[in-house]
């Protein structure tokens, strides 16, 4: 049995397996001297202890998970392998930053609910790693109790996920690897029963509007035309990435360098992704073993281009603008788009975008009427030391960067179809516009530690001291230019802007901003660990905080841990029991959070908010020109030098186990509260704001979690494990001072956070085809009021998710499946909503061919309301389209072979893996749209998550 000793450097070390074999050179036998070695967790800024000593909870995912996957970010791999972990990506776009990753709940209403990510030590600004290759990842480790947490006091209350890259091995001989993967994704189908041509006409002649309401019943019959539209926005994607890595290691030196290449499309046409990626990282130490030392260089560079809606909020649900509306709002009864620019849709339609034109301007957006273009530089470099100035008594230090330059070049192009109806609009001769924006992104991180460790005859102490800085300093400029030549002007070129006039200022107006913002932290914290014959152990943390975003007198603040562990196994009483673990654990701890705000894709958390606390008037010459029209200042923000950190305590139990190697998991109860929670707080209207920033409220998270793995077959050439995770979590406010219920998606005290407040709906009247609803009296009613809504205690978060799977191999060929799922979540499908209402038809859009079956004095038992209901617009706060959100997905399959060393010979290679596999290849489900992975209240912006097949290689030399 191979195992891999992995290092990471704040986060998680583990060896993997029960045994390792001690190897002279590379062709050692497998009859060498098997050695049994404890398992290592390291729990944070290089604070260690083995896996049957720790006090904490929190699980590792291995290399073998993440590596030779079809995901540019390492998190679209993480979906089902780890309990306790809500991990769901909201786009399958290319390179997407939109992923929801929760921990144990969401902890905050309005601040971040992201956890915090360190990176071989570093704590970094990204969220989405788009630029770090996932095959140079070794583990992602996920920390979840206090006593894990605590440690990383002041952005801990998420969680925090620890990345450790590869690295060499002293005493290696030279290794080259090459892996290489090729995949075809697909887009996913919805189950709206869309109509074709023939059948969107004949509902808009049932409905009375529309073009089918001005055709005869035989014209419509022998109606031909029925445009795939689906084939025109979407198309089969063809992605490739490439690795070669390198490592070697000497007596005192070992280095690790990977070079990679990823070229993505996407599946909806005019979206892709490139990605080129460097590591090198180095390790070396002292001949007396008393200096230890490592660099870490890791530089990536990414371009990808996005649809609109991926940043722009402004336009989810603008069916003209929006892209991925195309495939299931165009009408099939159109014929498909002859023109080859937006000038040419102009000169055919003029403005008239109605009567289904939308979906010709669409597909003018994807083909190049719309440019939108994002370039990622990053670096991230650290560098450490480690001396040990006694046996017991060592110092340490790290220090690294994390840098990230942000590019956008958005356009409409000169001759796109939105330009040049923009242009007629004003009257102007060119229309069109361009705009960069630059981010600089610099995180600074250093900590300093001292670490004292000393047994004596049973007894083992461990205390540690450290100071940690953090300091961010980010800048924004953005420039736009109005009015494109189309004769000369290039996408990003600065060509054929068409210069200012000041006789039409309003038309060809340049504009240009700029921001910047300076941010900190510090803390200093302590540790202390004691374990009295391995068989029980405590533990404590306690950190002091210090945060910029805070007035002086609330800007420090303590934040703690205790633990304790009984380790069963090493009683007396135990021995010959089989189990090689049985570890009982508590751990109790605050932590805090200061990110008070959500933040939008590719933005550092730590630079959003910066004046919360104080009273701020903002420039706006727009919404507030003052006197003549002069550039004046309004009121956006009043102070509150009350404003304090949001605090989540959370109390953890658990239990470790390993039966003699056939049987092992691990099983969690948790609660956790989160108090003064950001929020708003209502204030009187006379000081011309309704609300101020503040502290107000008190929400549980309760939950437990629980993995298991099952070997049933150990022999030496056939194995075969079975494991599963399931995680659930009961999310509940407590408290709050000002409880608003005046929405559909509301925060009500007693319910989940984002609770639905509607009111039922009960199906059709077989009287007259309307709806029907019930109102808060109980009574059924045609004619509800806001009034009428309620609580439902439903929430878009699932109350359970996890993953189940096994790992096969016999000899060198192996299948592995995984399968994720959750369950309790409820989001409102807005476009099954769309494609249900015959209004839709009768503007030209597409619907569903249900509608053919709506209610009608013939037909009066249907489901579906007549298509001339007075108030089918009703619906809305209703739960009618608000369904279950439930999945289980076979998330990935691979099946392959392994030529090994004795296979192959003299050649000069070690090992060829050649491998099959499938990513989200099918979804048990009883939603109806394109993907019901994303958590969102709404589904109206949903790039899908595609169906993915790949053929893959890795060669060892």
């Amino acid at each position: 049995m191979n195992v891999k000793l992995r290092v990471l450097t704040a986060g998680v070390l583990f060896f993997t397996g029960q045994v390792v074999f001690a190897q002279k050179d590379t062709t050692s036998s497998k009859k060498d001297k098997e050695q049994k070695i404890d398992e290592i967790v390291v729990l944070g800024y290089s604070k260690t202890s083995t896996k049957a000593k720790s006090n904490a909870s929190s699980v590792t995912i291995g290399s073998e998970t993440l590596e030779n996957r079809p995901n540019i970010s390492v998190l679209n791999s993480i979906q089902g392998t780890a309990p306790g972990i809500v991990a769901n990506s909201a786009s399958g776009s290319p390179g997407s930053g939109k992923f929801n990753i929760i921990i144990r709940g969401l902890s905050s209403l309005n601040g971040s609910t992201d956890p915090l990510y360190v990176i071989d030590g570093i704590i970094t600004s990204g969220s989405q790693f788009r630029n770090l290759n996932p095959n140079d990842i070794d583990t992602f480790s996920i920390l979840k109790d206090a006593q894990a947490t605590a440690i990383y006091g002041n952005r801990a209350a998420n969680g925090v996920v620890v990345i450790t890259t590869k690295g060499g091995k002293f005493n290696s001989k030279l290794r080259i690897s090459y892996d290489a993967l090729t995949s075809f994704s697909v887009l996913p189908k919805t189950d709206y029963n869309m109509s074709s041509g023939r059948e969107l006409l004949q509902v808009q002649k049932n409905a009375g509007a529309g073009k089918g309401s001005t055709m005869s019943q035989n014209d419509i019959n022998n109606f031909t035309t029925n445009t795939d539209w689906r084939d025109l926005f979407s198309r089969v994607g063809m992605s490739q990435q490439h690795t070669l890595s390198v490592s070697a290691g000497g007596e005192n030196i070992s280095n690790f360098v990977s070079l990679g290449y990823v070229d993505s499309e996407g599946n909806i046409r005019g979206t892709d992704f490139k990605r080129f990626t460097l590591r090198n990282n180095l390790n070396g130490k002292s001949n007396d073993g008393r200096l230890t030392f490592g660099a870490i260089l890791g530089l990536g560079f990414s371009k990808r281009n996005q649809l609109d809606d991926e940043t722009n909020t402004a336009i989810n649900a603008n069916t003209v603008q929006n892209p991925l509306f195309g495939t299931v709002l165009s009408a099939p009864y159109l014929p498909a788009p002859t023109f080859t620019n937006g000038l040419g849709l102009f000169n055919q339609i003029g403005t008239a975008s109605g009567n289904g034109n939308g979906a010709y301007i669409l597909y003018d957006n994807i083909m190049g009427g719309i440019r939108n273009q994002f370039t990622e530089t990053s670096l991230t470099a650290n560098v450490s030391a480690n001396y040990k100035l006694t046996s017991d008594l060592s110092i340490g230090n790290r220090t690294g960067v994390d840098y990230k330059n942000y590019q956008r070049q958005f356009a409409r192009a000169a001759n796109g179809y939105l330009s040049l109806v923009v242009a007629a609009g004003q009257a102007a001769k060119y229309g069109g516009f361009e705009q960069f924006n630059t981010i600089n992104d610099l995180t600074f991180n250093t900590t300093t530690n001292i670490t004292y460790n000393h047994s004596f005859g049973d007894h083992t102490i461990t205390a540690a001291a450290y100071l940690d800085y953090i300091k961010v300093n980010w800048q924004s400029y953005t420039q736009q230019q109005n009015g494109l030549d189309p004769l000369v002007w290039e996408f990003g070129a600065g060509t054929g802007y068409v210069p200012f006039n000041p006789a039409t200022p309003n038309i060809y107006r340049p504009s240009a901003s700029a921001s910047k913002v300076t941010a900190g932290t510090l803390a200093y914290f302590g540790t202390l660990d004691y374990d009295y014959q391995g068989k029980y152990g405590v533990s404590g943390v306690i950190r002091r905080d210090g945060s910029y975003r805070f007035p002086k007198d609330n800007r420090w603040e303590t934040f703690w841990s205790v633990a304790a562990r009984w380790n069963i196994d090493k009683e007396s009483f135990m021995e010959g029991s089989g189990f090689n673990l049985l570890k009982l654990r508590a751990s109790l701890g605050t932590t805090g959070n200061q990110n008070l705000f959500t933040v939008a894709n590719n933005t550092n958390v730590l630079t959003v908010g910066p004046s919360s606390y104080l009273d701020y008037n903002g420039p706006n010459p727009t919404t507030a020109p003052a006197y003549q029209s002069l550039p004046g200042y309004y009121l956006a923000n009043l102070g509150n030098k009350n404003l304090k950190w949001e605090e989540v305590k959370q109390l953890d139990l658990g239990v470790d186990f390993n039966y003699k190697g056939l049987v092992e998991g691990t099983f969690d109860y948790y609660q956790k509260r989160t108090t003064r929670l950001f929020n708003s707080i209502p204030v009187t209207y006379v000081t011309g704001q309704g609300a101020l920033r503040g502290n107000n409220g008190t929400m549980d998270n309760k939950g437990v979690e629980g993995s298991l793995r099952v070997h049933i077959l150990r022999k030496a050439n056939t194995k075969l494990s079975v494991y599963g995770n399931v995680g659930y979590n009961s999310n509940k406010i407590v408290s709050m001072e000002a409880n608003d219920l005046t929405g559909d998606f509301v925060d009500g005290v007693g319910g989940p956070a984002d609770q639905w407040q509607l009111y039922p709906y009960l199906g059709v009247n077989p009287a007259n085809g309307e709806q029907l609803f019930l109102d808060k009296n109980g009574n059924v009613t045609q004619t509800p009021t806001a009034a009428d809504r309620r609580l439902t205690g439903k929430s878009p978060m699932p109350k359970y998710t996890g993953g189940f799977g096994f790992n096969f191999q016999h000899d060198g060929f192996f299948v592995d499946a995984l399968f994720s799922y959750q369950k309790g979540g409820y989001i409102y499908d807005n476009l099954y909503s769309w494609v249900m209402n015959p209004s839709y038809a009768a503007s030209g859009l597409n619907v569903s061919a249900d509608l053919l079956n709506a209610w009608t004095p013939s037909n009066p038992n249907a489901t579906v309301p007549s298509l001339s209901a007075v108030n089918a617009t009703l619906e809305g706060s209703s739960d009618r389209f608000l369904f279950k959100s439930d999945f289980v997905r076979l998330k990935n399959v691979s099946v392959g072979y392994t030529f090994s060393k004795k296979i192959l010979g003299n050649l000069p290679i070690n090992s060829i893996k050649v491998f099959a596999q499938a990513e989200n290849i099918y979804t048990f489900t009883g939603w109806k749209g394109f993907d019901v992975e994303p958590i969102t209240t709404y589904s109206l912006n949903v790039y899908p998550n595609p169906k993915t097949y790949s053929l893959g290689v890795n060669v060892d030399f």
